[in-house]
């Protein structure tokens, strides 16, 4: 049964923050720290005291907030071991299937290049939570910015092999654009078509639009359904490989 509490905020525009805690031992920690003042904010709302700070990427609306936050609360911060020259604030460096503990969750290290070379994602099997950062988003992926497209569609698999049922929190709030893309390359899923009338109820009430689960990823995230071959007919790569149709689909959604 799942034990851990999540507390969900926005930070600047489009940014998601986190905050896990851990009811048993009090623990508690930040998924990445783009900001300082409203992560502080929501630890005031919530009354939990910040001891981890996780972070997934180099990049600065993940860790601007990072050196102030460890140094006011003395919180751990755990980060890639690929990337530890240039987040100069990690304690502990992880890498491909390390595992720790924040209080008594386990958590659990993927190395997801793609995004950035040095891009990590932590999944609580126990607690059916998936926190990946700039790599899968709510129908969408992130940007190639330092990987390939190899790199990125490994990194995809490799998540989406996870059970279905768990629960996906991603760094940016882009679902809507992300299903409209999602609409023009896959226009006949009747998951996708459901899906965005939720996402648009959703949005219209200024409401978050994840959690979502790697289920409806499946079923709707045009990125990690790149087998398809309706898909692949739809923007004109019938036959080809799957890496073929994702590096195509990433390249459309570039274009916008």
């Amino acid at each position: 049964m799942m034990s851990a509490q999540i507390y969900q905020f926005l930070i600047g525009s489009d940014n998601f923050g986190v905050l896990l805690h851990d009811p048993k031992t009090g623990a508690t920690a930040s998924i990445d720290a783009g900001e300082e003042a409203p992560i502080l904010e929501a630890l005031e709302t919530t009354g939990w005291r910040l001891t981890d700070i996780l972070v997934t990427h180099h990049h600065g609306d993940h860790i601007a907030g990072l050196a102030a936050l460890r140094s006011k609360l003395g919180a751990q911060v755990v980060g890639a071991a690929a990337d530890k020259h240039r987040i100069a604030d990690i304690d502990l460096a992880v890498k491909e299937g390390d595992h720790f503990t924040m209080g008594s969750l386990e958590v659990r290290v993927f190395e997801t290049p793609g995004h950035t070379v040095g891009h990590i994602a932590f999944h609580l099997q126990h607690e059916k939570l998936l926190f990946a950062g700039d790599t899968l988003f709510a129908m969408g992926c992130g940007r190639l910015f330092e990987g390939t497209p190899a790199d990125m569609h490994q990194s995809l698999q490799k998540l989406a092999a996870l059970p279905q049922d768990t629960a996906l929190y991603c760094g940016h709030e882009y679902t809507l654009s992300n299903g409209r893309f999602a609409l023009r390359v896959d226009p006949d899923n009747a998951a996708l078509k459901q899906r965005m009338l939720e996402v648009e109820a959703l949005r219209a009430q200024n409401r978050f639009t994840i959690p979502s689960t790697l289920s409806q990823e499946l079923a709707t995230n045009p990125f990690l359904r790149a087998a398809d071959p309706a898909i692949a007919r739809t923007i004109g790569l019938e036959g080809q490989t799957p890496l073929a149709v994702f590096t195509a689909l990433r390249e459309l959604k570039n274009k916008g």
